[in-house]
């Protein structure tokens, strides 16, 4: 007897329905979104969501005027799997994201381990968008051709 159908995670969170028809789970911290001075999208790795734990406290994100949006990537958590993600996709899905929630023409971008690739789509597909950007755990890969070979033996010494 096949098992029975697995249900779709119920829906807490708000989110955004972007023009293909998905949507796309967030969660804001800090400062209201209107009196700003530094808004930033956070993008979780692998085995993580929009509830990725992020060490600051409400008092300092008031002190640095700073609001962070979190989001599910497509098939995470809450929101719609895209059958067709590509790196592309991932950076019109912040763009959309940033736009839906009226961010303003520039935002910051941080990406945390495997969520650093979609940063990466960023940067080469919407740079003009993108105020400042920052990696945390980058994943990389010590064969890369362009990889210093100095920092690739430092690595493994």
């Amino acid at each position: 007897m096949p098992p029975p159908p697995k249900l779709p995670p119920l829906i807490t969170s708000p989110r955004i329905k972007l023009r293909d028809g998905r949507h796309l789970a967030y969660s804001e911290r800090g400062v209201l979104r209107q009196n700003a001075t530094y808004k930033v999208i956070l993008v979780h790795g692998y085995d993580t969501s929009k509830d990725i734990y992020l060490p600051l406290s409400q008092e300092l994100m008031e002190k640095l005027g700073l609001y962070i949006v979190t989001y599910d990537r497509a098939g995470y958590g809450e929101s719609d799997p895209n059958p067709k993600r590509n790196v592309k996709s991932e950076a019109f899905d912040i763009q959309e994201l940033a736009d839906q929630l009226q961010l303003g023409p520039k935002f910051y971008v941080i990406g945390m381990s495997i969520g650093t690739y979609p940063v990466w789509s960023c940067l080469k597909y919407i740079p003009h968008r993108l105020a400042s950007v920052s990696l945390i755990v980058p994943v990389i890969n010590y064969w890369w051709p362009c990889f210093p070979p100095k920092l690739v033996n430092r690595e493994f010494e």
